[in-house]
């Protein structure tokens, strides 16, 4: 059974997006996401200041933007975290997201940095993830000037932005900028559709079966690349070499069984893995965190588990 309190957030969560016109497509989609997420927006904590950062993609000769949350007042050197928000690869921004990052940020006490990426259909792979990488790097490489620990910098994301989080890992493994830590949350590792919790829970809430093939051919229209490491992080060779992860799913998520085979094949791999089940939960219960007590009690075993692993 779905924890009673989630269904308290799906009556707000649906009442949202039912005014949103039939049919509408990425564009319309991505302005009504933005209203309804700073309409149920949490108060931003205290103590926490926001800053913004244009950080050049070499691949591209572009900048993305990266919104930067921070304690005021920090003296000391601090550990990081690079975050990539979820929407499928075509909405949301480090706005929508916001109650998350800043969230991180005051229970840690520590950077957080959440990367504005380009989004699909119009901006298709490779170039989030080229922008992924160039965050990673950029703020490993400037740690000193912003502050930062160059040894304790993390990346994570939920759901597509999991999947980035993954693929930058794997993109990074052996180099100086590779991460210490990995937080996937509800993470999409690969593309297929035939797990058991495909089935299972075909209908979501929040997200549903049905619509996958065409939000992953929006985000990568060549389909010979759909099982390829960049895009389906297990469909890797090996993940052996890989930082610790805390790999979180949700009982009543299509995602939940390849979030699992993932942390499967991390541990495999001789990679140390903590697996939260996410039990009663659903897809994106993170935004349900203000209604849901064991939503919001993941939220913080996350943040102990980034703390203790980047100590």
């Amino acid at each position: 059974m779905i924890h009673p309190d989630i269904h308290r957030f799906l009556v707000d969560w649906d009442a949202a997006w039912a005014m949103l016109a039939p049919g509408a497509g990425p564009a319309a989609r991505r302005g009504h996401f933005e209203g309804v997420a700073a309409a149920m927006r949490e108060p931003h904590p205290p103590g926490i200041g926001t800053r913004e950062h244009h950080v050049p993609v070499p691949e591209t000769g572009t900048t993305v933007r990266v919104r930067e949350f921070r304690p005021q007042g920090a003296t000391a050197a601090l550990p990081a975290l690079v975050y990539l928000h979820g929407g499928a690869w075509m909405q949301g921004s480090p706005e929508t997201h916001w109650d998350i990052t800043a969230g991180f940020a005051a229970l840690n006490q520590q950077a957080v940095f959440s990367v504005d990426y380009a989004l699909a259909p119009e901006q298709p792979f490779p170039r989030a993830l080229h922008e992924t990488l160039a965050v990673a790097r950029w703020v490993h490489d400037h740690a000193a000037a912003l502050g930062l620990r160059a040894d304790a910098i993390a990346i994570g994301g939920d759901s597509a932005g999991g999947n980035l989080a993954a693929a930058a890992t794997l993109e990074l493994r052996g180099t100086p900028q590779a991460p210490r830590a990995q937080l996937l949350i509800y993470p999409a590792t690969e593309f297929t559709l035939d797990r058991p919790s495909h089935r299972e829970n075909a209908n979501g809430p929040l997200v549903t079966v049905a619509s996958m093939p065409m939000v992953n051919a929006m985000y990568c229209p060549d389909t010979s690349l759909h099982l390829t490491p960049p895009v389906s992080p297990l469909r890797a060779a090996s993940h052996a070499g890989l930082p610790p992860a805390f790999v979180a799913v949700a009982q009543h998520d299509p995602l939940r069984d390849e979030g699992m085979a993932y942390a499967e094949a991390l541990q495999a791999a001789g990679v140390a893995v903590e697996l939260d089940r996410g039990e009663a939960l659903i897809h994106g219960y993170l935004r349900a965190k203000a209604y849901c007590a064991p939503a919001r009690e993941r939220f913080e075993r996350m943040a102990a588990w980034l703390q203790s692993t980047l100590a």
